[in-house]
């Protein structure tokens, strides 16, 4: 590994990255963890409208302290708020939602990434983990855009954007592009491109904390 310890961007920058990325007027979802910090960010002149597959349409973000509803709540059962115009409906319908393809981009989290879009967002498949696949596997196959947002590597400092996935898939094939606070990476049929690197960060470092093939 190159000698380069860098600290990258944090949480909040990620999230707003990928807001930058969204395009006007799209129908999101975002998954549980970081994904859901991307709500706060929503740049000037733009509208998302914010989706959650436990029946809601028009999300907002997380209420002030004090002010939540235990009623109004998103997928990982955290307090959000709802814009005007929001609405409601049976988990099932919203599923649908997802399965029709009525949903642009949706966000989510990772275990491992590879080289060619492969995504693990769900269990390290050690005996005795708890399945919590969620709706995962339904937004991978039928989101017409996914983004994964994630940290480049784990807390014992292995890698995370891989070659190939050891733990059990979420989908195939399904990522577009990661964000993580080392770098963001477009996936393509050569492999993973860097779009842009944190401030400070070296090509050499982040190919050294990164299993998979980059490329420039």
């Amino acid at each position: 590994m190159v000698n380069e310890l860098k600290e990258g961007w944090d949480v909040n920058q990620m999230a707003q990255k990928v807001a930058l990325d969204i395009p006007d007027g799209s129908y999101v979802n975002l998954g549980i963890g970081i994904p859901e910090k991307v709500a706060a960010f929503v740049p000037e002149g733009r509208e998302f409208i914010y989706h959650t597959e436990n029946g809601l349409l028009g999300m907002g973000p997380v209420p002030a302290k004090g002010q939540e509803d235990p009623e109004l709540i998103n997928a990982g059962k955290k307090a959000v708020t709802a814009i005007p115009g929001a609405c409601y409906f049976h988990h099932a319908d919203s599923f649908t939602m997802i399965r029709g393809k009525h949903i642009d981009v949706c966000v989510l989290g990772a275990l491992q990434v590879a080289e060619n879009g492969d995504l693990a967002n769900w269990s390290t498949g050690e005996p005795g983990a708890i399945p919590a696949v969620g709706g995962a596997m339904d937004l991978v196959a039928g989101v017409k855009t996914i983004y994964v947002i994630t940290k480049h590597i784990t807390k014992t400092g292995e890698a995370k954007i891989v070659k190939n996935c050891s733990y059990p898939l979420t989908g195939k094939a399904v990522v577009n592009r990661i964000y993580t606070d080392l770098a963001i990476l477009d996936v393509t049929e050569k492999g993973l491109k860097v779009i842009e690197l944190a401030p400070g960060l070296s090509f050499e470092y982040l190919q050294s904390v990164t299993e998979a093939h980059i490329f420039q």
